[in-house]
């Protein structure tokens, strides 16, 4: 996981650049590519066998052919997921905070009157 940056001016930290997750991205999707490369890969040769390319040549094209698909849509993924404007994230958080509780000089005149007889009606 990339490390930190620290600013010039402002002094503090900030996080990766919209490029360094472009390539966690990609990194990520070609692990994942070739994982499932292999295994569609093995799977494929041990069914219908390796053809005329042999063993290690057909399972390394699977293999790359995998990774390059994972990994082009995992980077393009991880930059469009993470490169939303502060507006957007400020607005989640606060659809996601507890509502504020009226305090009670807020109440309607009328519902006010109520609770004050209902009060007074108990004494």
């Amino acid at each position: 996981m990339p490390v930190a940056v620290p600013t010039g001016s402002a002094g503090g930290a900030r996080g990766p650049s919209t490029f360094d997750k472009w390539k966690m991205g990609a990194m990520m999707g070609g692990s994942v590519g070739l994982i499932i490369g292999f295994i569609f890969g093995f799977t494929n040769i041990v069914r219908y066998g390796p053809g005329p390319n042999g063993m290690l040549r057909t399972l390394g094209q699977y293999m790359i052919g995998s990774a390059a698909t994972f990994g082009f849509f995992m980077s393009i993924g991880t930059t469009i997921r993470t490169d939303s404007p502060l507006s957007v994230t400020e607005t989640f958080i606060r659809t996601r905070q507890q509502p504020m509780i009226m305090p009670r000089q807020y109440l309607s005149r009328e519902r006010a009157r109520k609770e004050g007889e209902q009060i007074s009606n108990a004494k």
